[in-house]
């Protein structure tokens, strides 16, 4: 086995291969002045099973190409098999057409990462679970909801609501309910452009004088969570919590953060960590384990879904 890392979060790739008993193949990294990338594996790949991580937090793009590029690396190193390991998978939410003359850069960037080379891929907790159907070989989709249910339970206990910012995201909610043993809410909202969110419907669901629990896949401009977190307030919360998967934190979503009635934020380490001040109270639970026990199952040939008690397939 071998895990080579890219360059948007090395920080995931050292714990995993630490975990994992094993040191990272070191991938020597260049830039032309131009922009363009070029790389070196380390050591040789030759027959190998090799894991390349690479998370598409920004710049996107440079985290994509790099990707590519580390995955043609391997291929033409005779690596005996290659795993595109993506905590966070770039252009998730572009999984369809909504409207006339769009693209579908989900499949785009699945196709991407096929043409380099990977014969498998594995992503944390995608935007829509249907992304697994873009590519032809084996797509594991791993949920971070056992890390984030516990965590919660040790914190809370189960006296909260939990609530879905939108219609979407319910399933993944109900599931999160069902394993913590705690009531749902559902908030309706209208999304009149991209990053803009107006709350137009009312809440459904008993949330007054109570802990309101937030879940949701990724906080990226941070429309959506103050928002919702507006609307729950306003009905009577006590306090509202916030947790997600991936914690993009793309501007301006400290300052909306600051100004919000959010009490709390919670999310995992898909991402690297903000260096906004607004968001230094933002805390984070480690994927580490759930990623590594992923890449040693791949390896040793055994079931994914047995890890997540088959709770990963959506």
């Amino acid at each position: 086995m071998q895990i080579i890392s890219g360059s948007s979060h090395p920080a995931l790739a050292e714990a995993v291969a630490k975990k994992l008993g094993i040191t990272l193949n070191d991938a020597r990294l260049q830039h032309f002045a131009n922009g363009e990338m070029k790389c070196q594996l380390g050591e040789s790949a030759r027959g190998a099973d090799v894991f390349i991580m690479q998370t598409h937090s920004a710049p996107v793009n440079d985290a994509l190409m790099e990707q590519a590029i580390l995955i043609d690396a391997a291929k033409r190193a005779s690596a005996r098999h290659i795993t595109a390991v993506c905590p966070l998978l770039g252009y998730a939410r572009q999984d369809r057409k909504s409207s006339g003359r769009e693209p579908i850069t989900a499949k785009l960037v699945i196709d991407l990462l096929t043409i380099a080379g990977a014969d498998r891929i594995v992503s944390i907790d995608l935007h829509t679970g249907q992304i697994q159907g873009f590519f032809d070989g084996p797509f594991d989709h791993l949920v971070a909801m056992p890390v984030l249910t516990d965590y919660l339970h040790e914190r809370y206990g189960n006296n909260f609501v939990l609530v879905s910012p939108d219609a979407g995201r319910v399933k993944a909610t109900e599931k999160f309910a069902g394993r913590l043993g705690v009531d749902i809410a559902v908030i309706h909202k209208s999304r009149p452009k991209n990053n803009e969110v107006e709350i137009k419907l009312d809440i459904m669901g008993d949330v007054k004088d109570k802990i309101c629990i937030i879940n949701d896949d990724m906080i990226d401009t941070a429309g959506t969570i103050c928002a919702a977190s507006a609307q729950l307030k306003k009905h009577g919360a006590k306090s509202v919590v916030v947790v997600a998967t991936h914690g993009l934190f793309s501007h301006p979503a400290g300052e909306r953060i600051a100004a919000s009635d959010i009490d709390n934020i919670i999310v995992t380490d898909t991402v690297p960590p903000s260096d906004d001040p607004n968001l230094s109270h933002v805390e984070v639970v480690s994927i580490v384990d759930l990623l590594a026990s992923a890449i040693e199952a791949i390896f040793e040939e055994r079931s994914v879904s047995a890890l997540f008690d088959g709770e990963n397939q959506a």
